[in-house]
């Protein structure tokens, strides 16, 4: 397909990626700016130079974002019956009688200019696809067959693409695709899931696709000029092309992405103010809707814009990386985009290593509390951290996140043990890990003792081993210390609680900040004396177990003549017997 992008060259751990949206580099990618004047194919090679042998790199090419395997295989869109449908608000032509022109390749040259105008502006009437898909169908069926021709057209001739041919061309994609979207089909309910929901797709799409399709073609032509295109691809129509996407259909945001990252490569003036209407929609999808279908499209951009920011950063970019990647963590339906959201931290860690520390401070702060899934993607992404993390960044961030990782290998869901203690499979992770054992085993070892033997999932048991076997091979006495340490402190651990089990019947707080009491009469000596002996009693009675209870009458009388006697306002500490005080 035309419209689809030439591979990149993938690094070993880009397996998991495939083609890189939009390219970033070539005649209409970021070598035309100065700003992103580095190829994105010459970012391996130099990263590859100032990394350790055992540092992976990370991913040449964002991943792609997901198309709920709906494919394009030429031709018209064949639709199921059973998904869903919407249609967009057109504003209908009122004469949608089209009459058949003839074909371009069959005009004499000097009317083939003229000609293609014609089937141009025949291409502005707009039809009725949702309340009335049988009316018109003689008339769809010729817009449809002269969109097609059109394509054909520009995509196999040379110098067709004339001056008066801009105007056109961009009046009948404007007319045709900027239009007030439908309302959600789902505003209020759950988030769409991309594996299990159906999406919503555009009644209109038999032609609206070839629209797309043409307008592509039309910008990666060889005589595409953008001197003269911008006059009329200009802020306005970049603006109303960015409202497109929060289309729900799928197969219209992977056009739009295309098409964005071509005007993006092609328009130099353009490309401040994309970014900066890209951050307003990040803005606003953050702290005002948290909704909006078009997220992992934008990121998948902007992934390889990042690829192509030259060196240093500006301070805007590292202000983009601060107040709108790191708090796109925090919204619910963080699973829909976050893989192109991974990416795009990553590759600014890789150009300036310095980001690590508050990317991985805010990515703790962000951590999540109760949502186990979003945990494990919080884990999958700072593997990929970890991964191009330098060890003198490693050193400022290791103990907050092992203090972090620590609390993950506790989890009672298994998954997110699990994928806590895959980091212990990480040839890297294990390297700096084994230069700062002395700092990260005393944070790890309580919870990897603890659940070997507390944990409820067998798999997580093995795990557990593996990484307590890794530690002792690393530093045999520092692993004996450790544990030495831990069963100290859980003997004492266990004294203190048997202790202030015994006493819970007493406030202790209360009875350390009271003021010393004063006695002034004999019945205050007497309720002094009864508190003393019920308590003296009470410690001195031997730990029961939880599932027994103490016979009536051996301490709850006591304690009933206690309470029942009129509390004195002040009791003074010289009236209390002296090994009440000393307990």
């Amino acid at each position: 397909m035309p419209y689809k992008l030439k591979k990149e060259k993938e690094s070993p751990k880009s397996a998991k990626s495939t083609t890189k949206p939009g390219g970033g580099s070539g005649k209409d990618g970021g070598a035309e700016n100065s700003e992103e004047a580095q190829q994105p194919q010459q970012q391996p090679q130099q990263q590859q130079q100032q990394t350790p042998s055992n540092k992976r790199p990370s991913n040449s090419a964002p991943p792609p974002t997901q198309l709920n395997k709906i494919k394009y295989s030429g031709g018209p869109q064949i639709v199921k019956k059973e998904r869903r449908h919407s249609s967009s608000r057109f504003n209908l032509s009122k004469n949608r009688e089209l009459q058949k022109l003839p074909a371009l390749k069959d005009a004499p040259p000097h009317e083939r200019e003229e000609l293609f105008i014609q089937k141009l502006r025949q291409c502005c009437v707009l039809f009725d696809f949702i309340s009335d898909p049988l009316s018109d169908l003689k008339f769809k069926e010729v817009k449809r067959a002269g969109l097609n021709e059109m394509v054909e057209y520009i995509t196999h001739n040379r110098d067709v693409v004339t001056e008066a041919i801009y105007p056109e061309a961009v009046i009948m994609f404007s007319v045709n695709l900027f239009r007030t979207l439908p309302p959600s089909s789902n505003p209020t309910g759950a988030e769409f899931d991309p594996e299990e929901d159906e999406p919503t797709l555009e009644a209109a799409w038999p032609h609206l696709q070839l629209v797309y399709e043409f307008f592509l073609r039309f910008l990666e032509s060889p005589d595409f000029q953008p001197n003269i295109a911008k006059k009329y691809i200009d802020q306005k129509f970049v603006l109303s092309l960015l409202d497109l996407f929060d289309s729900e259909d799928p197969r219209e945001r992977d056009f739009l992405k295309t098409i964005l990252h071509r005007i993006y490569g092609k328009f130099l003036g353009l490309r401040a103010y994309v970014r900066r209407q890209i951050n307003n929609i990040f803005y606003r999808f953050i702290y005002e809707t948290e909704h909006h279908n078009g997220i992992a499209e934008l990121l998948e951009i902007l992934g390889s814009i990042i690829n192509g920011f030259a060196l240093p950063l500006k301070e805007e970019h590292k202000m983009f990386l601060i107040r709108v990647l790191l708090p796109l963590h925090k919204v619910k339906s963080l699973s829909v985009y976050h893989p192109q959201l991974a990416y795009c931290v990553v590759q600014f860690l890789e150009k300036d290593s310095s980001l690590t520390e508050p990317v991985i401070v805010g990515l703790l702060k962000f951590w999540p509390k109760t949502h186990s899934p979003k945990e494990v993607m919080f884990l999958n992404e700072l593997e990929e951290i970890l991964d191009v993390i330098e060890p003198s960044e490693f050193v400022k961030v290791m103990e907050p996140l092992f203090r972090q990782l620590a609390k993950c290998v506790s989890s009672p869901h298994f998954q997110v043990a699990e994928r806590a203690l895959y980091y212990w499979n990480n040839e890297y992770i294990m390297s700096l890990i084994s230069d700062n054992a002395a700092k990260i085993l005393p944070i790890m070892f309580p919870a990897l003792y603890k659940n070997s033997k507390s944990h409820w999932n067998k798999t997580i048991h093995g795990l557990i081993y593996n990484a307590l076997k890794l530690f002792m091979e690393m530093n045999q006495k520092l692993f004996d210390d450790c544990t030495q340490q831990y069963k100290a402190g859980a003997s004492c651990g266990s004294a203190r609680r048997r202790a202030e089990g015994s006493c819970s019947g007493l406030s202790v707080s209360s009875r350390e900040n009271r003021a010393p009491p004063q006695l002034t009469s004999e019945g205050q000596l007497s309720w002094a004396a009864a508190q003393c002996s019920w308590l003296l009693r009470l410690q001195d009675q031997p730990e029961l177990p939880s599932s027994t209870q103490p016979e009536p009458g051996v301490l709850a009388g006591d304690r009933h003549a206690w309470l029942s006697m009129p509390q004195p306002s002040q009791v003074p500490a010289s009236a209390v017997p002296a090994q009440c005080c000393s307990r």
